[in-house]
């Protein structure tokens, strides 16, 4: 189940993608571009996002996902640039390079949604797991950690069921409706880059 593979999007369209919705807090830049994938390795359209001082994320409705049918979601990711000192443990600090958000509706939703977040932190070592300092609706899920990695293209793959039941203790009692893409640096005064592949769910 594809939830968005970017070729639909015109060529150099800047700002909040086409059926993408911006956030509702802080003053979001949305310093985002859709390009040829081969400015940055990669055939296809990708989404560029960039972040000087600020927290920009998009989000999609993806109808209702049931992760015990659909539990892997598969992401491509290239970082180039870190957000010097981000560390997810700290509200102070909470700034991450690249983001993917699936969220979990639970009604209502300001105190109740479950969120889990898959980020490319600067220093928290990779697996770890915790909630957000900032908000308590989500679950921060490191994926990938520092430079080792950047200016890299990498496909990844999480078993968000698994992921939902070792965080939350049991199964979804709903399905994932939204997958939310950021990049935030406005903690830090920091600069991050990021690219974003195809992002899609999958049976395994």
């Amino acid at each position: 189940m594809v939830v968005e593979d970017w070729s639909g999007q015109p060529t150099d369209h800047k700002g909040i993608p086409v059926g993408w919705r911006g956030q509702s807090w802080g003053q979001p830049k949305y310093d985002f571009k859709i390009e040829e994938g081969t400015r940055s390795g990669r055939p296809g359209k990708v989404l560029h996002l960039l972040s000087e001082g600020d927290n920009s994320s998009i989000s999609r409705q993806v109808g209702k996902i049931d992760v015990r049918q659909y539990p892997i979601l598969e992401w491509q990711w290239r970082v180039v640039t870190l957000p010097t000192g981000g560390d997810s443990r700290k509200a102070a600090t909470d700034d991450q390079a690249a983001q993917i958000y699936v969220v979990f509706p639970r009604f209502p939703a300001a105190v109740r949604s479950r969120v889990i977040g898959y980020v490319w932190d600067s220093t928290v070592p990779a697996g770890s797991v915790f909630p957000s300092a900032s908000t308590k609706l989500v679950t921060y899920v490191v994926v990938r950690s520092g430079s080792a990695d950047l200016g890299k293209w990498i496909t990844e793959r999480r078993n968000v069921l698994e992921d939902f039941e070792r965080i939350y203790g049991e199964e979804p009692d709903g399905p994932a409706e939204v997958v939310t893409i950021g990049i935030d640096s406005n903690d830090t005064g920091s600069r991050a880059e990021a690219y974003m592949g195809t992002i899609l769910f999958r049976t395994r």
